[in-house]
């Protein structure tokens, strides 16, 4: 069963094939991507292919998820869990296109998702990593009731983790 989530502005939804011009935009803007250690897609086609091959939710019940705002269907980013193979821990990210950015919208879909990890999916702990200087990055793992837990390299760049468990969380 695909996976929505809602809050009161937004709708969370899988990505889908007819998204690839959406993730494309997103991640054009070396404003969005300057923080996570990717390069940008080079064509719709790449990002179509990202989404053909993208198997976290099928292999483990969650992944990003494309937000939009409910009234006008916009594309705001997206938002998630991941599950990190190397550290056996389940990550919380998000990006969102610049328009959109200072409006609250990665805090709250931050929320819904860590609540359907740990209410839905029972987790036990997620946690948040970013680059030292992404304190927007930095103040959402905050406002999500998150504590600084280690510093680690972030893509090649020094970097922090922040953690929250289950009996942490709201």
């Amino acid at each position: 069963m695909p996976i929505v989530l809602e809050t009161s502005r937004l709708i969370l939804k899988q990505f889908e094939e007819q998204d690839a011009a959406l993730l494309f935009e997103l991640n054009s803007d070396p404003d969005v991507t300057r923080y996570v250690g990717q390069v940008a897609y080079k064509s719709i086609d790449e990002a179509l292919q990202f989404i053909r091959n993208y198997h976290n939710y099928e292999n483990y019940g969650m992944g990003r998820l494309n937000i939009f705002y409910k009234q006008s269907g916009d594309y705001i980013g997206w938002c998630g869990l991941k599950y990190l193979e190397d550290k056996k821990e389940f990550d919380i990210g998000y990006r969102l296109l610049k328009r959109h950015w200072g409006k609250g919208y990665a805090t709250e879909a931050a929320i819904v998702c860590m609540d359907y990890g740990f209410n839905t999916l029972n987790l036990k702990q997620i946690i948040g990593m970013a680059m030292k200087e992404n304190t927007p990055s930095i103040n959402v793992f905050k406002k999500l009731g998150m504590t600084y837990s280690s510093e680690e390299d972030c893509s090649c760049h020094p970097g922090v983790i922040y953690t929250i468990t289950k009996e942490e969380w709201k």
